[in-house]
């Protein structure tokens, strides 16, 4: 998770905090191995790059202590009900290096693939720009089709597509780029995507492709891209990211550019199983105990502010469905079945990072009314994450999270 990704409150919106903003039919319908599925980062990213004025990275690219999965730990999740794994790549090495190296990274790739599918997993390949290295971000390779490293991505979108040609047709599936930048109605955005789309189809004509919006993959940004054209490179999927209301599934990152996130705890799920009063109070407790330089006085203020309307609206269930059924008229008016439309991440901090967040219950309760309420539609759903702060598994003892499990509707599997 970076910055980028969730840099999605700008825009100017009611709630800002709260609240984000040719017939399908014809089209292959996507393979029922893509139902139910989680992302694997950071299985092929957490990079060692150098710092400024270099543009390259040391060698094997990738951080060797980064939780990765291992067979039996991908077993265990099909065990548990998952049908695929969302695979984020970081684009940055597989375009720094050339030559064999080049060619050792796809292989590594193509390996991964290999092990998620020998379990019975199917795999979308998610390539995945890090906004928090200084160079290879995603303004410079996909920020426009005139962008400085646009064809070098371009390339990139056209190996992994070939490469993919030898599994199951079936089995992956390939999403060019995770939360585009550009603004939610962005032209630019339209003009990259169905650039590297058509590069994929070109190279791999019955992979399936996955097709996102712009503004990080949010729902505002789904309903600008332009459908006519991606419809017609079937088999294709069209995807988005939910991860509202932010101020629950968010309190605590540090990662956020808005500082009242930092100090944001305590937030209940649904807003009426707490009160205003019993999350100022944690919010306070939490503040003092930060020995930041930032005017708190001022951010305790705007925390106040934002968790009035929290609690004022009162989001529960139905917010989520009444939200998500923004996708459900957006798919309807571009006569896109539900069987093609992906809930690619959704999730929670946890409680038990270091920043004080959600209590258990209330995620769990969060993430099994999102999974609950996309299912009613009938979209499919990638949980956020295997790892991390937002996790199912534990990073070091790779314990599965028993009532992320069940929020989940799946079954913890033996072991």
């Amino acid at each position: 998770m970076n910055i980028s990704r969730r840099d999605v409150i700008r825009g100017g919106v009611a709630l800002p905090y709260l609240i984000g903003a040719g017939d399908a039919r014809a089209a292959i319908a996507p393979s029922p191995r893509f139902r139910r599925g989680i992302n694997a980062w950071p299985w092929l990213s957490l990079t060692k790059e150098f710092p400024a004025p270099r543009t390259d990275y040391a060698w094997p690219p990738f951080q060797e202590q980064r939780p990765v999965p291992t067979r039996r730990d991908l077993q265990r999740l099909r065990a548990a009900g998952f049908d695929f794994v969302r695979v984020p790549v970081d684009p940055g090495p597989f375009l720094s290096f050339t030559g064999t190296q080049r060619t050792k990274l796809l292989a590594s790739l193509f390996e991964a693939i290999d092990e998620a599918v020998s379990v019975d997993l199917s795999v979308i390949v998610d390539i995945h720009p890090n906004e928090s290295t200084h160079y290879w971000v995603s303004q410079r390779m996909i920020g426009s089709r005139e962008a400085p490293a646009f064809s070098a991505y371009l390339g990139l979108v056209d190996a992994i597509a070939n490469g993919l040609k030898r599994f199951d047709a079936a089995r992956v599936a390939l999403e060019p780029v995770n939360e585009p930048p550009q603004d939610c109605d962005s032209s630019a955005w339209n003009a990259v995507q169905l650039a590297l789309l058509n590069q994929a189809r070109s190279a791999a004509p019955q992979l399936i492709l996955v097709a996102t919006g712009a503004c990080g993959s949010m729902i505002r940004g789904l309903e600008h891209i332009n459908a006519a054209p991606l419809l017609a490179l079937k088999p294709i999927l069209f995807t988005f990211h939910f991860y509202e209301p932010y101020l629950f599934s968010h309190q605590g990152a540090p990662w956020m550019h808005e500082p009242i996130y930092r100090w944001l705890n305590n937030v209940p799920w649904p807003a009426s199983a707490g009160s205003l009063e019993q999350t100022l109070t944690s919010v306070n407790r939490r503040m003092a105990q930060d020995d930041s330089a930032q005017d708190k006085p001022t951010v305790f203020r705007e925390i106040k502010r934002v968790l009035v309307e929290y609690f004022a609206a009162k989001p529960d269930r139905s917010f989520l469905e009444r939200y998500l059924g923004q996708v459900q008229n957006w798919a309807t008016l571009n006569h896109i079945p539900p069987e093609q439309i992906l809930m690619g991440e959704f999730g929670a901090l946890r409680s038990d990072n270091r920043y004080t967040a959600a209590t258990a219950t209330d995620r769990a309760r969060y993430i099994r009314d999102v999974r609950e309420a996309a299912e009613a539609y009938n979209f499919s759903w990638a949980f956020w994450n295997l790892f991390d702060g937002m996790g199912l598994m534990d990073d070091t003892t790779k314990a599965l999270d028993p009532a992320i499990i069940h929020a989940l509707g799946l079954n913890m599997p033996p072991g």
